[in-house]
């Protein structure tokens, strides 16, 4: 049985094609439920929650020019201006709900695509690179972002990990324009150490309290990598890597696909 899913009302003002798009048996609804509990989740929780065990990199560059139409994949429970938002659910926030690995537009439409903490959940990630290549517009910027030292985290699933040299395989023949570690090795001890103490607690509320109480302990050290992502070595246990990449221009491509989905 099908679901007819389609974009949201800003999304229809921003785009110059319709979207009907249908997705094939029912909605995980655990994981749409799990999103909804992220966007409301209660004050107190809120205010007692530790900054991110992570500081991103300060050199990784982020200058590269917006454009008319931009893509974000994987965006459920951010917010993210300028950008045509894109997840599996159409819950707040998402302006189409697809599966990245058939992505709905035209091709040659996006001058920038955020692809973030994405490909490791995805079950055929040279599918939505694909993708990614098709609908990226030529002289386009896409900014791929992945863990390689980082605990599992299943949204739905988890499936691997990347190195630097293997996203950029994963990537060709898209132009590499700058390549590192968006968090570092601290990154890497802190999540580790926070999910190794919560292994060790029975009950649930007790792992909450704890990743609290770790968090906030913990969350100092971060600022260790503004000195340790310098380091030629850092990416030995580096924690999330990051491509920016270009779609070189052909002569014999324009700028904006005539095809319709």
């Amino acid at each position: 049985m099908s679901r007819a899913v389609g974009p949201g009302p800003d999304c229809a003002r921003r785009l110059p094609f319709v979207i009907l798009l249908f997705v094939d048996g029912p909605a995980p609804v655990d994981l749409a439920a799990q999103y909804r509990r992220r966007s409301s989740r209660h004050r107190l929780r809120r205010w007692l929650e530790p900054p991110a065990p992570y500081i991103l990199n300060p050199a990784e560059p982020t200058d590269f020019p917006l454009g008319r139409w931009n893509l974000y994949i994987g965006g459920a429970g951010r917010v993210v201006p300028g950008y045509v938002n894109i997840d599996l659910f159409a819950i707040p926030g998402v302006d189409v709900a697809a599966n990245a690995e058939q992505l709905p537009f035209p091709s040659n439409t996006f001058q920038r695509v955020e692809c973030d903490a994405v490909l490791e959940h995805v079950r055929h990630p040279e599918k939505v690179l694909d993708e990614i290549r098709r609908v990226t517009a030529p002289g386009g910027h896409v900014h791929l972002v992945t863990p390689f030292c980082h605990p599992f985290h299943a949204y739905p699933a988890d499936f691997r990990r990347f190195t630097i040299d293997g996203l950029k395989e994963l990537a060709a023949p898209l132009e590499v324009v700058a390549e590192g570690w968006r968090t570092g090795p601290t990154a890497t001890l802190l999540v580790i150490a926070i999910e190794y103490v919560k292994l060790l607690l029975p009950f649930r509320a007790w792992r909450a309290v704890a990743h609290v109480a770790c968090g906030w302990l913990l969350f100092p050290l971060r600022y260790l990598d503004l000195w340790l992502l310098r380091a030629p070595r850092a990416g030995r246990i580096g924690n999330h890597c990051y491509l920016w990449l270009r779609k070189t221009a052909r002569p014999d491509e324009t700028l904006y696909s005539t095809e319709r989905v």
